[in-house]
């Protein structure tokens, strides 16, 4: 609770600061001290200290899952804004706003973590989605960014209304919006409590980008200014998935053989697409956007299994994904040139930035050592223990090998090639110093996962 009221009063002071403070390094530093208080109260409260007691009438509950996760979130935020902050300078004039939006949406991120009623988790995802919207358009001199943000809001729309259907069945069903439902009550579905389930999945895989629900995935990612699109593929993405994984732990426990084959053919889709896809891509950015869908297919382990190895498992996933990809689009917002060639012999240029871009790669392909091995060991431990998912996990192995390619494809033009052409863009000293500790989390992390999970129980 913590942090659900103090985010939203954070959204108005970062309105209000638009107006008050000239300088933008001003408005800037207000906003870094707010997610940096916003961390430390959800720690507190993660401890037993809690400053706002409001009866919520059992409508949202902060467990320790929701706590952990929102303070792996806040902290991915924090690291976000510190590497891009800046580069949010060159979207538009309504830089107070920025972080406004942002705020607003970290106040939906507590809603969609912690729900337990239907209608807390609709408003959850609209006050993440509505906010993206605008930041999405926020570049209103490219006409890619007009498209995208409209793009967006129409198929979002469009997901939102099949979710408002989905609750409607099942408040037809059940005769409740509470998530919490007797599991004998439920135990045989009807044709509306099957109804809404499928809804639901469609609109949630929607949510996560997830095949064959993906379509607006590239686009909206590729017109998005990149120091949001690094926002969006991250940090919305994950709380998205969490949202998942309770919404379907909790309200549809009972219905899991109906569901849990739909799952693994949109967990295998999505593997397909998202890797193969990204190999043919020629735009570094274009590429991420397919590889988040890639990764989503990992993700989707964690609803697949629906056991204590799969939410650990989506809890370090986030921690490794947030990290890597914001490292990664921390650096290619300041870049010029977003193909492959832009980054050749970005090693000489700049070592310690190309050293940091190699442990992310190398993180988001699995490789041993870093932290995103241990989130796809813990995705794949999960699924084994799930009787007849061999041939997911099989296929799953083989997705990670493929797009070992495309990222190492980043690498070879960093270390392996020429210089480009134009010139590589200056990164400052506090920068470099950032993704450089960055990168050794997900290299600490990889080696001691215990250090997030070990907090989700004591």
């Amino acid at each position: 609770m913590n942090a659900l009221i103090i985010s939203a009063v954070l959204g108005v002071v970062m309105m209000f600061s638009g107006i008050l403070l000239k300088q933008k390094t001003a408005v800037r530093n207000v906003a870094i001290a707010g997610i940096l208080l916003l961390l430390i109260v959800n720690i507190l409260e993660m401890n037993g200290t809690t400053f706002f007691k409001i009866d919520t009438q059992g409508m949202i509950l902060f467990d320790p899952f929701a706590l952990l996760f929102n303070t792996v979130v806040f902290a991915a935020v924090l690291l976000y804004l510190l590497l891009s902050s800046d580069s949010m300078e060159k979207v538009g004039v309504y830089y107070a706003e920025y972080f406004a939006l942002i705020f607003f949406i970290l106040c939906g991120v507590t809603l969609v973590t912690s729900f337990k009623s239907l209608l807390i988790l609709f408003l959850g995802i609209e006050i993440i989605s509505i906010p993206l919207y605008i930041l999405t358009g926020s570049d209103k001199r490219n006409l890619k960014s007009n498209e995208a943000s409209l793009k967006y809001f129409l198929l979002g729309t469009f997901s939102t209304g099949l979710m408002l259907m989905g609750i409607a069945l099942l408040y037809g069903a059940r005769g409740t919006f509470s998530t919490v439902v007797n599991p004998m009550v439920t135990a045989t579905p009807n044709i509306l409590l099957l109804g809404g389930l499928s809804l639901l999945l469609f609109s949630m895989a929607f949510k996560v980008s997830a095949a064959p629900f993906h379509f607006w995935t590239p686009d909206v990612y590729d017109g998005a200014p990149t120091v949001f699109t690094s926002f969006m593929a991250t940090i919305v993405k994950v709380v998205a998935f969490a949202g998942f994984v309770r919404l379907f732990d909790d309200a549809f426990e009972a219905q899991q053989p109906q569901w849990r084959i739909w799952v693994a053919v949109i967990t295998a889709v999505t593997l397909f697409i998202g890797n193969i896809t990204a190999v043919f891509q020629q735009s570094v950015k274009r590429m991420l956007a397919y590889s988040s869908i890639a990764q989503a297919g990992f993700m989707l382990f964690a609803l697949y299994a629906m056991n204590a190895d799969g939410k650990e498992g989506l809890l370090i996933y986030t921690a490794a994904y947030c990290a890597a990809t914001i490292g990664i689009f921390a650096v290619l917002a300041r870049m010029t040139d977003y193909t492959f060639d832009g980054f050749n012999g970005l090693a000489k240029a700049e070592p310690l930035v190309a050293g940091a871009l190699t442990v992310f790669l190398l993180s988001l392909a699995g490789i041993p050592l870093t932290a995103g091995f241990m989130a796809k060991f813990y995705m794949l431990k999960a699924a084994l223990a799930t009787p007849g998912s061999s041939w997911l996990v099989v296929f799953a192995v083989l997705m990670a090998v493929v797009s070992v390619y495309y990222y190492f494809r980043v690498i070879q033009a960093m270390y392996f090639k020429s210089p480009a052409e134009t010139a590589h863009p200056s990164f400052p000293a506090f920068f470099k110093w950032v993704l450089g500790i960055l990168a050794a989390l997900v290299i600490l992390l990889g080696l001691f996962p215990e250090l997030l999970l070990g907090r989700l129980y004591f």
